[in-house]
């Protein structure tokens, strides 16, 4: 069967322009030419012409698409190509539109917006040198908390989502913050004077029931509970101003939607509860 310029634009769904572009430069030759002088194609030009149309809207440029028609390279080839500069540019992309929302959201500075996109650019090396500096400054050189460091560190995958992004971002602003580094090195010493590395889920598991049953701060129950921590009322209120500090909380929910976990429980609620408690 022939096919006319017309033909071919409407069975591809091109237009007219572009196919004489594509036979113009060579990519859909004519089979023949009727008495007219005009150009016809066959099944193969057709074929052909369909081909051209999926190979650029994936976004292929035309000397690539030529040498796939002409049978110089494989289309899984060049496929497989393209598949690696996409995610490169997907990652781009999410690294911007991180940054972006996160501008957005919190009214950023020229400064701020500057520096939160330099957290989002930074390479897995660099990345890992801002933590352990964090770490390493926050907890000091304590082998027996060796084991917190590595439940606090995040890290991004290696093709990450945007909400792992935005959180990485805010993560090591938080990472960067001498106050906050300041509050964990507090909780390192109470560790280390005698306040155990698991006392917040011992305190968790001791007051959540009483929360549930509507036991109030002030009552000889509570004080019972109180009591049942083995610290002295001066070493808890001590301990209290130091985690209740909402960094704490936040830089956790942070590590998890980094290191796809679930979301922590809060502690607030508890804290709260015993604050009243040894007032």
């Amino acid at each position: 069967m022939r096919y006319s310029i017309g033909d071919l634009a409407r069975r591809t769904g091109l237009t007219v322009k572009a196919v004489r572009f594509y036979s113009d430069r060579g990519l859909v030759p004519p089979s023949e030419r009727n008495s007219a002088g005009h150009r016809l194609y066959d099944d193969a030009a057709l074929a052909r012409l369909d081909l051209i149309r999926t190979l650029r809207e994936l976004g292929l440029d035309l000397a690539t698409i030529r040498r796939i028609v002409d049978g110089e390279v494989a289309v899984a080839d060049v496929a497989a190509t393209h598949v690696g500069a996409l995610d490169v540019q997907i990652r781009v992309l999410r690294l911007r539109r991180a940054v972006l929302a996160a501008v957005a959201e919190r009214g950023s500075s020229p400064e701020e917006t500057s520096l939160m996109n330099q957290l989002a650019q930074l390479s897995d090396t660099e990345r890992r040198r801002l933590v352990d500096d964090f770490l390493s400054d926050a907890l000091g050189d304590r082998p027996e908390l060796a084991g917190i460091a590595r439940t606090l560190t995040p890290e991004l995958p290696g093709n990450p989502a945007s909400a792992q992004v935005e959180a990485w971002i805010e993560l090591a602003g938080l990472a960067q913050d001498p106050e906050f580094r300041a509050i964990l090195r507090q909780l390192a010493d109470q560790h280390e004077g005698g306040l155990r590395r698991d006392f917040a889920a011992e305190v968790r598991d001791a007051v959540t029931p009483a929360l549930q049953a509507g036991v109030t701060p002030d009552s000889p129950a509570a004080a019972a509970i109180v009591g049942g921590l083995g610290r002295e009322p001066g070493q808890l209120r001590e301990w209290l101003d130091v985690v209740s500090d909402p960094r704490r909380e936040r830089y956790l929910e942070l590590l998890a939607v980094i290191n796809g976990w679930a979301s922590p429980e809060s502690l607030t609620p508890v804290l709260d509860w015993l604050a009243e408690a040894v007032s």
